[in-house]
């Protein structure tokens, strides 16, 4: 089993330490470079700096992104480690040393973070060298990488006991050697998460017009979030603001198939409707490369029956 071990800006860390939240955004100031170092469900430790030189929480990979500034406050909210996006804003501009208002950021959703009470933080391992800026990869194929997940196992198994929210967050992973308790796998993805997860999957266009400006692109449930649809990707799409709207609203579905189908409702309501009946009838332009990432036939049949306006 492979995990990271990421270097922790200690602002961020004190902050979401002191709450609960469901997913958290570990952003990096440079945004030039995609994070690739985990699949999604891996372990990502919090390595703090200087002074602490320790260990002192983990989270789960779920997606990564480059996005600007303003996006990742949007998508994230508190939960990327400030209570206002001036005082994000004003922290990434000290890390790059640029007056720039709205640049690019790495995005890493992590999902069900655990931060270890003081007490429980954990030492870094002996190969760890301090000019590391980032981060770097271990695997339980290793003696280092296995004596120190064994120490990360038990504080989350002691962490899960005595937090049942958490613990029912969490499935155990059914493959690969196992070290003490079961490796943590698959967690349930928070709204930040789920927002990320959508924008990498459909490679940051519209699925239905294949615009690329980011900032009028949105996360779209196909199942509403508010009627138990679950955050998953093959329960989103990536649309264009307006796209997302007439979506949500009914005036245009999916089917099963990956077609359009726009309501003549918009018509007969609004007495316009040109901009979007181009799409009547056609292929969604985009897809997720992975099969059981694109739209749920379940999700789909949903919307058709019982939100689209036919």
């Amino acid at each position: 089993m492979e995990y990271y071990l990421g270097v922790t800006d200690w602002r961020w860390y004190n902050y979401l330490s002191s709450r609960t939240p469901e997913d958290v955004n570990f952003w990096q100031p440079g945004g030039k470079i995609a994070f690739r170092a985990l699949k999604p469900g891996g372990a990502f430790l919090f390595k703090l700096k200087h002074p602490y030189n320790a260990i002192g929480g983990v989270g789960f990979f779920t997606a990564q992104s480059q996005l600007p500034l303003s996006l990742a406050w949007d998508a994230f909210q508190l939960h990327n480690g400030f209570d206002s996006i001036d005082q994000f804003r004003a922290v990434i501009q000290t890390y790059r040393k640029t007056s720039e208002r709205n640049p690019t950021i790495g995005c890493i959703a992590l999902t069900n973070p655990i931060f270890f009470r003081r007490e429980d933080w954990i030492p870094v391992p002996e190969n760890w060298a301090n000019s590391i800026v980032q981060g770097k990869k271990y695997s339980t194929s290793t003696s280092v990488g296995a004596s120190l997940w064994k120490r990360v196992e038990t504080r989350l198994a002691s962490y899960l006991i005595t937090t049942p929210t958490k613990q029912e967050s969490f499935l155990v992973e059914d493959e690969g050697p196992h070290y003490g308790n079961s490796v943590l796998r698959k967690v349930r993805i928070g709204q930040g998460a789920f927002r990320l997860s959508v924008i990498d999957a459909y490679q940051k266009r519209c699925a239905i017009t294949g615009e690329k400006t980011l900032p009028v692109l949105e996360a779209a449930h196909i199942k509403p979030f508010s009627e138990s649809g679950p955050n998953q990707i093959a329960n989103g799409m990536l649309l264009r603001s307006d796209m997302h709207k007439l979506f949500d609203d009914g005036y245009i579905t999916v089917t099963p198939d990956y077609r359009v189908e726009v309501s003549k409702r918009i018509k007969e309501e609004f007495s316009n409707g040109r901009e979007y009946y181009q799409y009547h009838g056609k292929q969604l332009v985009i897809l997720p490369e992975l099969d059981f990432n694109k739209p749920s036939t379940i999700f789909l049949d949903y919307h058709n029956s019982t939100i689209f306006r036919s």
